[in-house]
């Protein structure tokens, strides 16, 4: 089988050089064998252009550093097979994160801010005892919190959400789903009502406008829109009460 030459239309532009307007440049590869999107990019950028900015670590969806926009769906550069794409492959950078360059986006600035919003630790009155045993834990319960640990905070939900997109305040699936791993840890003394606090808004689960991209875009697979209805009923519940 002959192998198809690529092109790749490729988002650049640097913030600190705003006096060059945002273009897209295309650049010609040829396509081998179990080529993904990373691949063609190192490619790209060692024997073509070594000024195109591109972020990466793991190469095995691990890291979700190499979030981007493939052909205007969000999505991983190393898990994209270039032969599951027409010849003519355009690249952009996510949106709502804090653009770094070309196709490099600022996505840990986003998730700390979201840690720190959601309160992202075990919440608890106990003291630690080091010298102690582990707790034990019922195996459903582990089960849903190592569901909702599996998030990468690659940032494609967050791309691909029109929330998102419109609300720089609102939380997003990541975030959402971030509080129902809370939720559902027996060793977090939160309240309901602290929990309203966090999420029981239009900056949390009631800001979501069921579009599903969350679900549609995810590269793990998380049954994002199940933990959004999770959280959304539970405060639905106490807002009755508060």
């Amino acid at each position: 089988m002959s192998s198809r030459k690529l092109t790749f239309n490729i988002f650049r532009y640097d913030p600190n050089n705003p006096e060059i307007a945002p273009y897209m440049q295309p650049y010609s590869l040829e396509e081998t064998e179990g080529m993904t999107i990373f691949v063609a990019l190192n490619q790209i950028r060692e024997s073509q252009d070594p000024s195109l900015k591109f972020d990466f670590v793991c190469r095995a969806a691990i890291c979700g550093s190499c979030g981007m926009l493939i052909n205007g769906k969000p999505g991983l550069a190393c898990r994209t097979l270039t032969k599951n794409m027409p010849q003519v492959i355009t690249l952009m950078p996510l949106p709502v994160f804090k653009l770094i360059g070309d196709l490099s986006v600022d996505t840990g600035s986003w998730f700390r801010h979201l840690s720190l919003k959601t309160e992202s630790w075990i919440h608890t009155e106990k003291e630690f005892n080091p010298n102690a045993q582990e707790e034990r834990m019922d195996n459903n319960e582990a089960l849903k919190i190592y569901e909702a640990e599996r998030c990468i905070e690659c940032g494609c939900c967050i791309g691909g959400c029109a929330t998102a997109n419109t609300r720089d305040d609102f939380l997003g699936a990541a975030g959402i789903n971030r509080v129902a791993r809370f939720m559902v840890d027996p060793r977090d003394e939160r309240s309901d009502k602290e929990y309203y606090e966090v999420v029981g808004s239009h900056e949390g689960a009631f800001g979501c406008i069921g579009l599903m991209a969350c679900d549609d875009n995810c590269p793990m697979e998380l049954p994002l829109q199940m933990q959004l209805s999770f959280v959304r009923r539970k405060m639905a519940l106490i807002g009755f009460k508060v």
